[in-house]
């Protein structure tokens, strides 16, 4: 007797069909499992024994080989798990086969028969929906992120006895009060400053609110307790709210990493430390899974002391920075995860971070500074749209109840909303929602930034006697169209150019 079940497993970005094959024979008992599975799969044998045995039903007193098919595929994990519970209850007569007709079964099975959750469940439902899968069995921890796709029927349960009632006609599977709770009420609110609890800084506050405006890249160099992170992180709390489509994206990738089983709902903000490893910073591993400059796709990443990051890691994002995707290449395998973040980085101007501050003295010597500063290679540079050099506040005005009318234009609200139009603006013009000037294409430039003739003449003369390089040149003109824009200007004009260019001076070394 042969008995067909399916499974779905994650495979990179996205995900796998898998078809359990069952057959009993006459022989010694055993059970085994074939099809190229790893060790995790192989031990389900037991899981899958004990499982089946502590809910009730018999399990088949005859030689049982389970096939995954396609054979050829190397699989991983405890995904597959309940569709071979359920492939062994066709086996022994206890389910039918037609019961199982158009059903897809994903799953980890304890040995009480309970389901877990497993990682990359909105991967699996895709797929699942594009197959034509009629009904999807998922463990019920799972359901709140599973049920952001829509089109398909979603059957979360609590363990194999429930599903097995349902297949049989005596339970109707729904998702429990609790869980459908959950779903309109798990957001996650993190507790970022915002630039009302910033004094002062006016130009970071203003390359911060371009940089969001048209998601450039940004550095910002001062020396210690100028308030660079402090900024960046108040950038957060300006990032416009997620598409449903952009938060399916960014919960796939959670997902595949187990961080969360609920929906994201707010842009990422990865600060990865510039201890971790390579792999853990671009994605890879044994098992290929995201690294965190796929965590902050359509987010932030944000590197403080970027010198001290070592410089395989910096180089490594030219680039992710360049295409918005990274590519894992393997021997046996090779996957795109999506990448597209803005990154925000902060730094001191020398190691010992007082080098042009005017209270305190630097103790690094030249070629200290020399070799602090080249471990930020011109390549990389050249791949971030604005460079701000972040000085010391007056310590009399830290805590100044009268902020100058300057600061009242960067006050929270004020600024949010500017970026809240200068985003619309762009999304009228590439007809997306999800295109930003910054990765606007030299035909859109061409065609759609509207440069004045006084504007190109002075941009043509700054990239002459700057030495401007070609990426660097189409950068200009992609912040300046952004400055437009918060300005709700149609035509790029010289003044915004001239504050372009300004923004563009990478940080001197002031030796």
């Amino acid at each position: 007797m042969i008995a067909k079940t399916m499974s779905i497993i994650p495979s990179g970005f996205t995900a796998t069909p898998i078809e359990i094959e069952g057959a009993k024979s006459k022989g010694l008992p055993g059970f085994n499992i074939v099809g190229m599975g790893t060790r995790t799969v192989s031990e389900a044998r037991e899981r899958v024994k004990a499982a089946i045995k502590s809910c009730g039903f018999s399990f088949p007193d005859q030689k049982l080989t389970i096939n995954l098919a396609p054979a050829d595929l190397e699989k991983d994990g405890t995904f597959l798990d309940l569709s071979i519970a359920i492939n062994i209850l066709i086996l022994s007569e206890q389910l039918r086969q037609e019961d199982v007709t158009g059903a897809a079964f994903v799953g980890e099975l304890s040995l009480d028969g309970s389901l877990r959750p497993v990682r990359g469940i909105i991967n699996i439902v895709e797929v699942a929906k594009k197959l034509g899968v009629t009904s999807l069995f998922i463990p019920d921890k799972n359901f709140i992120q599973a049920q952001i796709i829509s089109g398909i029927a979603l059957f979360p349960a609590k363990n194999l006895t429930d599903i097995f009632l349902h297949l049989k006609g005596q339970l109707k599977l729904r998702p429990s009060e609790s869980v459908v709770k959950n779903t309109k009420s798990d957001t996650i609110s993190p507790a970022f400053p915002t630039f009302d609890d910033i004094s002062g800084q006016d130009l970071g506050k203003r390359a911060i609110e371009i940089a969001i405006a048209g998601r450039h890249n940004i550095l910002l160099s001062g020396p210690p307790g100028t308030g660079k992170t402090t900024l960046a992180k108040a950038g957060l709390n300006l990032l416009p709210p997620l598409s449903v489509a952009e938060q399916i994206s960014i919960t796939k990738l959670h997902s595949l990493t187990g961080l969360t089983d609920q929906i994201v709902t707010i842009r990422p903000f990865r600060t990865p430390h510039h201890t971790s490893s390579l792999i853990s910073l671009t994605g890879g591993g044994s098992i290929v899974a995201p690294g965190e400059i796929s965590l902050a796709h359509l987010g932030v990443l944000f590197l403080d002391e970027l010198p001290e990051y070592p410089r395989p890691h910096l180089e490594a994002l030219r680039q992710p920075l360049e295409d918005r995707k990274i590519t894992i290449s393997r021997a046996k395998t090779r996957t795109i995860f999506p990448a597209d973040f803005m990154l925000i980085a902060t730094m001191n101007p020398c190691p010992c971070g007082y080098l042009g501050d005017p209270t305190h003295p630097c103790t690094c010597t030249e070629t200290m500074i020399a070799n602090y500063q080249k471990k930020l290679s011109g390549p990389l540079l050249d791949r971030i749209d604005l460079f701000v050099e972040v000085g010391r506040i007056d310590a009399s005005s830290i805590l100044s109840s009268n902020p100058s009318s300057q600061s009242r234009t960067h006050t929270h609200n004020v600024v949010k909303n500017t970026i809240t139009d200068a985003i619309n603006i762009q999304r009228q013009r590439f007809s997306s929602q999800t295109v930003y000037n910054s990765s606007a294409t030299t035909t859109d430039i061409v065609n759609k930034f509207y440069l004045t003739k006084e504007s190109k003449n002075l941009l043509d003369s700054a990239a002459t006697r700057l030495d401007i390089s070609a990426r660097s040149y189409f950068k200009i003109i992609k912040v300046a169209r952004t400055i437009a824009d918060l300005e709700k200007t149609d035509k790029i004009l010289p003044a915004h150019l001239a504050e372009a260019l300004s923004l563009r001076q990478k940080i001197s070394k002031k030796i």
